[in-house]
């Protein structure tokens, strides 16, 4: 899931959910179908973008969960990375980027529950895909994520460090809780207020580099 800020609002537009609501594949699915897509930030999160500049290993098996229009899939492609396995659970999203991408080996597109997913992975990005989930999915978000990545691997990514106060999604929280939540499975290589966040989002952004225990 990523944000796409109205130019006249500097403030997170909560999804409106009905009382009772699931946020399930119909609603994710209805949420491209209609495009209310208020959350799509039109490209490369900035602190992502950051960390990928960075590597040097074009092979790194990297999985984007949730991954919306994978701006981070792009960019990761253009700059020569060949094992980019991204999932979601909207079918409309999942074709488009199927159609995209036709015949291009370097990435795999499935549509899918993340929950359900199978696999192993040197890096997973996490870009609003957390907050996009219920809250109390929380810690089977981060059991999973231990359960997928490889001995090593880094979940490297943006959560928000704000509460919203409409019903979400997004969801929000803070470090102090974030922290208590993963400590079970993760120990923390960076966990800190992000310094290059998307500018509408600068001041409520934590970045993370987590290492499986």
């Amino acid at each position: 899931m990523k944000i796409k800020d109205d130019q006249n609002s500097t403030e997170e537009k909560p999804g409106i959910v009905p009382s009772g609501f699931s946020l399930d594949e119909t609603f994710w699915n209805s949420q491209y179908y209609t495009n209310s897509t208020g959350w799509d930030l039109g490209e490369v999160s900035p602190p992502i973008k950051a960390y990928i500049d960075q590597l040097t290993s074009k092979d790194l098996r990297i999985l984007i969960p949730g991954c919306g229009n994978s701006y981070e899939a792009g960019y990761l492609l253009q700059q020569g990375f060949t094992n980019i396995t991204v999932i979601d659970i909207a079918p409309i999203l999942v074709a488009r980027l199927q159609e995209k991408y036709r015949g291009n080996a370097n990435i795999n597109i499935i549509q899918g529950d993340f929950f359900e997913h199978t696999g192993e992975y040197d890096i997973i990005f996490e870009q609003t895909f957390f907050c996009a989930l219920d809250p109390s999915l929380r810690e089977k978000y981060v059991a999973k994520m231990h359960q997928l990545l490889a001995p090593g691997g880094k979940l490297v990514g943006v959560l928000f460090n704000r509460e919203f106060e409409q019903q979400g999604p997004p969801f929000g929280g803070s470090g102090s809780a974030y922290k208590l939540l993963f400590e079970k499975y993760f120990k923390p290589v960076i966990f800190e207020s992000c310094h290059n966040s998307f500018s509408k989002r600068s001041d409520t952004e934590l970045f993370v580099i987590l290492t499986p225990k």
